[in-house]
């Protein structure tokens, strides 16, 4: 309870700040392009990256996209562009894991967003649509289109301010958001259950609400191009697995991997965690000391990010290392009228809308 006195002085800052911004007073940059934000209201954990990356997926096709993060954690300052030798390091481990599953699209980091959007224009003019990564409370830019994330599991109305809470505002920020995505969402979810959700968070009228869940998908080496090994051959031959994080929620992907095989343990680190010599030896211990003959050091898309190119990573546990990479499922059908609201809104709101397209993979 001694946290309470502190969130309460910190929700009166933001209620001001928001005040401010919706007054005016505070200044906020348009841009003559779309520009769609994805965010949340809660630190951490409510599948921003997967879902900016489902974004990327859809609008690629016919759109040249641009993906714009601060870089959390990267240990370099100001604008930097992806290119083939962008590291975790440089961007940041969230923006590097969309570089690479697409490098055909821009990729930049700046904490000036409004700098960061106007270096992406000059370099690449062509330029349809900025995903502004993680950006709900970054309100120097006025995106047109805003897109809320909401964990299932972790119900804004049931929580508090930061420090008592995880609340980075108030839950009436939830009116500044176009969409909102209620993520990690049980794949059976009801449609009561949806319902009362719905009903739980007092939208407006204008506002569209989707349901997601994750999909684990075949786990993929880190290190060994095209290497993969099936879901289905850890459970029939029941692999020892050594789970590796440095995620924000990692729960779900515990629970997941527990119904692959009871051989399981877990090593788990603090969310954008750059591994340490100390922490290589604690992994190499534990590794070597499963008795199972088949086993295999589990990683997160985001954790392989940070260990690609990682130069204490042992050469001789690399074999054994691999991914688990997750896709976004929309329930109740909802797939369709989501892609067609943002392809759309997209569509209409393009600056280039009469300059013939090139290709994203053409962009320099």
């Amino acid at each position: 309870m001694l946290l309470w006195p502190i969130s309460w002085l910190y929700g009166i800052l933001m209620s001001i700040r928001n005040m401010l911004f919706d007054k005016h007073i505070l200044p906020t940059e348009s841009f003559p392009i779309s520009v769609i934000s994805v965010g949340n209201i809660t630190v951490g954990g409510t599948g921003k990256t997967p879902h900016t990356e489902y974004l990327v997926s859809i609008l690629k096709k016919k759109f040249n996209v641009a993906v714009l993060s601060r870089g959390y954690k990267r240990k370099t300052v100001g604008y930097i562009y992806a290119n083939a030798t962008a590291s975790a390091q440089t961007i940041g481990d969230e923006p590097f894991q969309i570089y690479q599953k697409h490098p055909d699209i821009v990729v930049a980091v700046d904490a000036n967003r409004r700098n960061g959007i106007k270096q992406i224009l000059l370099s690449h003019p062509q330029t349809d649509v900025v995903l502004l990564d993680d950006a709900f409370q970054h309100r120097y830019v006025e995106a047109n289109q805003t897109i809320l994330l909401v964990d299932y599991n972790r119900p804004i109305t049931e929580d508090n301010m930061l420090p008592y809470g995880n609340l980075r505002e108030s839950i009436d920020g939830i009116k500044r958001a176009d969409i909102i995505l209620i993520t990690k969402c049980p794949p059976n979810l009801t449609p009561i259950e949806a319902r009362n959700i719905h009903k739980s968070l007092n939208l407006l009228a204008y506002q569209n609400i989707f349901y997601t869940s994750f999909a684990y998908g075949d786990v993929k080496s880190v290190f060994i191009p095209n290497q993969i090994v099936t879901t289905s051959i850890i459970q029939e031959q029941q692999f020892g697995i050594l789970l590796v994080t440095g995620i924000a929620q990692p729960e779900p992907l515990l629970d997941y991997i527990c119904t692959l095989t009871p051989y399981v343990e877990k090593l788990l680190f603090p969310d954008h965690h750059f591994f340490t010599q100390q922490d290589m030896g604690i992994i190499i211990e534990m590794f070597e000391n499963m008795k199972q003959e088949k086993r295999l050091i589990m990683v997160t898309e985001k954790d392989a990010a940070r260990l690609v190119n990682d130069p204490l990573f042992p050469d001789h546990l690399k074999p054994y290392t691999c991914m688990l990479p997750i896709s976004v499922n929309f329930l109740f059908q909802q797939q369709k009228i989501f892609n067609s609201k943002i392809i759309d809104y997209v569509s209409k709101n393009q600056r280039n809308s009469n300059v013939p397209k090139r290709k994203n993979a053409t962009l320099s």
